[in-house]
């Protein structure tokens, strides 16, 4: 190519490289965008459009999950006090997610790898927590966190 620097071609190269690293945290963004945009235009308020929580259906026991499609509508609506009502797990599991892929793109700009090493300790803190909030709100005083 002629009138092109060295200079030009490493610039290029680096941009190049850059946008081959975020290549997979917009992918996942991507994803996770358009499943919260499906569930915002679908609403799961209207009886018959999402299955309904096995658990709660054959025992009547909210499992961790429930009230999480309804918590994502309200949150894609801009109704956080709405989101935290339906299943404040999940909100917390949104901000968590948006924390994360913030600092995987910034990592993944610096070309260094995201790691989470989660070791034991780590992995049975989520358990206990998934496992109280689970007990919590299904007791009578936990009726706040039912969706």
């Amino acid at each position: 190519m002629q009138g092109v620097t060295d200079s030009q071609r490493a610039t290029a190269s680096a941009a190049r490289a850059a946008v081959r690293r975020l290549a997979v945290p917009a992918g996942v963004l991507a994803a996770v965008a358009a499943a919260f945009a499906y569930v915002g235009a679908v609403d799961p308020n209207e009886p018959g459009h999402y299955p309904a929580c096995p658990l709660l259906r054959f025992t009547g026991i909210y499992c961790p999950g429930c009230g999480g499609l309804r918590s994502a509508h309200a949150f894609v609506h801009g109704d956080l006090t709405g989101a935290l009502a339906d299943n404040a797990l999940a909100v917390a599991g949104y901000l968590a997610f948006a924390v994360l892929w913030a600092v995987w793109v910034v990592r993944s700009l610096g070309g260094r790898p995201l790691r989470i090493d989660l070791g034991p300790v780590h992995l049975w803190s989520l358990g206990a927590l998934l496992l109280v909030f689970t007990v919590v709100r299904n007791l009578p005083f936990g009726g706040w966190l039912h969706p």
